[in-house]
């Protein structure tokens, strides 16, 4: 079962990585790293495929994923209608108040 308060913190997390994409790997470790292993937000945002890093310029910076897109665009939803990010499939995601997840529902959906 999933901790109500990482949920929660890995929205945060989700949400202030959109307000500003350019924000690089380090500044986003200094911001969110933790030593507390009970509270492994930024590793289990990666784990699930929510945020990836992006090395450009000789900088590397933190982006959302597809997946990470919906949640952070749409604080509260409970539907979305997504276009399926990687294979753009479109699908609804649901969310249960802390976790989405996707189903696709056909080609010619949207």
């Amino acid at each position: 079962m999933s901790d109500p308060v990482v949920e929660s913190l890995i929205l945060d997390l989700l949400e202030w990585v959109s307000y500003r994409p350019e924000r690089t790997y380090e500044q986003v470790m200094e911001a969110w790293r933790t030593s507390c292993p009970r509270l492994s937000v930024w590793e289990d945002a990666n784990d699930r495929g929510l945020v990836t890093t992006e090395y450009t310029n000789g900088r590397n910076f933190v982006k959302l994923t597809a997946a990470g897109l919906t949640p952070a665009n749409n604080p509260g939803a409970l539907v979305y209608l997504s276009t399926g990010g990687t294979g753009g499939v479109p699908c609804l995601a649901f969310s249960d108040g802390t976790n989405w997840k996707q189903v696709a529902i056909g080609a010619n959906a949207i």
